[in-house]
């Protein structure tokens, strides 16, 4: 299989290793390839995994990076959060003070219809008294007309 890589360590079979349609044969002595192993998968794979770290690393720049920006616009809100907190504190106390205005005004309109209500009822009691009066002079003006004439 082209790409494909067998592995056979355990025995003292001989090790096949297939890569791309290459098939190499050794009969050797375990010890010895098991030392060269490793410098073969270090000069194959130690590229790739220097410029995988030299990725990784610059993904950890750019997400610290991130992350600052995400502190600093954080930060930010909750300054503008907390402004906007204390405006609307204000806002509400302003808002109470008016209304608190306006109930007394309300209590000063209220006790002014009180005091009229008040005269009125003395007024309406008083009206049968003034009507006696009125009827009173009335019959005094008739009276003296009579008396005069």
């Amino acid at each position: 299989m082209p790409g494909h890589r067998r592995w056979h360590l355990a025995s003292s079979q001989p090790i096949k290793v297939e890569i791309e349609e290459e098939v190499f044969k050794y009969q050797c002595d375990k010890h010895f390839i098991m030392e060269k192993i490793p410098g073969w998968i270090e000069r194959l794979l130690m590229p790739k995994l220097n410029e995988i770290t030299g990725e990784i690393k610059a993904l950890h720049t750019r997400i610290d990076g991130v992350e600052k920006e995400v502190t600093s616009l954080r930060s930010e809100m909750m300054t503008k959060f907390e402004a906007a907190d204390v405006k609307f504190d204000s806002l509400r106390n302003e808002m109470i003070s008016r209304f608190e205005a306006v109930d007394r005004r309300f209590e000063a309109v209220d006790r002014r219809f009180d005091a009229v209500d008040s005269r009125l009822d003395s007024l309406e009691a008083r009206l049968p008294v003034m009507e006696k009066v009125a009827e009173l002079e009335a019959r005094l003006a008739e009276l003296e007309k009579k008396v005069t004439a």
